[in-house]
């Protein structure tokens, strides 16, 4: 595989995205992924710990992996850059992905967001997109 093939993050149900902590210590979660603007992307709460970390570091590291977050031994891995989605079109745009790709369990999980929206919960919709550099 050459660092340009990433077919496998295009084919992954879920993707391992480490995001890495002031201190360098890595913290990884599942996350669903689609493609975005030449990379991918995914939505998260916008006070997430995915966004915080991002906010002083744009590295990061992704992977194929299970529901579980637990990333097979010989699953390629990957190396980029990520940012936080703050245009409201962009994240939109992101969003609506996430749906078409997730078609049930993604309106199921915007429904859940719906509910705590309505009774109270104050977490914010966001989104992160990633570029991959090479892999790790």
């Amino acid at each position: 595989m050459t660092a340009s093939d990433t077919s496998p993050l295009d084919a992954a149900t879920y993707v391992s995205l480490t995001t890495f902590r002031r201190d360098g210590t890595p913290v990884a979660s599942p996350v669903w992924t689609v493609q975005h603007d030449g990379g991918w992307a995914c939505t998260t709460g916008s006070d997430s710990g995915k966004v915080k970390r991002l906010r002083h570091t744009d590295r990061i590291e992704v992977a194929p992996c299970d529901a579980r977050g637990r990333v097979a031994d010989d699953a390629p891995r990957f190396t980029g850059t990520g940012r936080i989605v703050s245009e409201e079109a962009e994240y939109r745009a992101i969003r609506a992905a996430v749906l078409r790709k997730y078609w049930v369990l993604g309106r199921l999980l915007a429904v859940w967001g719906a509910i705590g929206k309505r009774f109270g919960s104050s977490a914010g919709e966001g989104a992160v997109a990633w570029t991959i550099d090479d892999t790790a």
